[in-house]
């Protein structure tokens, strides 16, 4: 595929074009002032290098990749957000299943796309936001006492699926786009987490885990598990 073709297949994510174009009018105008306003000239090329550097940062954060699974989603659940692999593990599940789950979890870093999707097929049958801290999201209590938002998807066979957007430490806003009642599928986007977070998956006893602790994954495309 050529370096355009690839480029044609990356936009801009809805959820940062405000703070971008803000961004950009802001960093020009505090250079703007810094060229005209001090007589020495290396506070202002330091400054506009930063600036750069700053600003491509946003932009490779809100980056969203057009992609499709392309394959049979039967039984499938794929990876919901570009990250690493931090935990694989049974878990007491207390807010809606209040029972045992296999919990896979996935860190993103702030290099990573922050956009989300439905790791299954099926229909919402649940949504949910709770406040909470900022903790650091790669820790086990985040899950418990970070900022989060719940969804519960059932699949066509009928197997509820809960995954949980997890705010960090930097993260201070979760967008959830789910409606309970409606229906979803794999290639839609879940939602976006604005600036490092972590996003769970919780499974029946007895999934089939296809991913290993420390494994990085590609949101919509990374096959993590299939049910049985």
């Amino acid at each position: 595929m050529s370096r355009l073709k690839k480029l044609k297949k990356i936009r801009i994510h809805r959820e940062g074009t405000h703070i971008l174009w803000g961004s950009f009018a802001l960093l020009v105008l505090i250079n703007v002032l810094l060229y005209w306003g001090v007589e020495c000239k290396l506070p202002f090329y330091v400054v506009a290098a930063g600036s750069i550097f700053i600003y491509l940062l946003m932009v490779n954060f809100f980056r969203c990749p057009i992609r499709l699974f392309g394959q049979d989603t039967e039984r499938i659940v794929v990876a919901p957000a570009d990250g690493k692999i931090v935990v694989i593990e049974e878990v007491d599940e207390h807010e809606y299943f209040h029972d045992r789950r296999l919990m896979v979890s996935i860190f993103m870093s702030i290099v990573n796309v922050h956009a989300n999707w439905y790791p299954v097929d099926g229909t919402v049958k649940k949504v949910a936001h709770h406040n909470g801290n900022f903790l650091k999201a790669w820790l086990p209590k985040a899950s418990t006492e970070n900022e989060r938002s719940t969804i519960v998807i059932e699949t066509p066979e009928g197997t509820e699926i809960l995954t949980r957007q997890i705010a960090g430490a930097v993260a201070r806003r979760i967008v959830t786009y789910a409606e309970e009642g409606e229906e979803c599928y794999i290639d839609e986007h879940l939602g976006f987490i604005k600036f490092g977070s972590r996003v769970d998956v919780y499974l029946p006893i007895g999934t089939e885990v296809c991913v290993k602790m420390g494994q990085l994954t590609t949101g919509n495309q990374t096959v993590i598990a299939k049910l049985k």
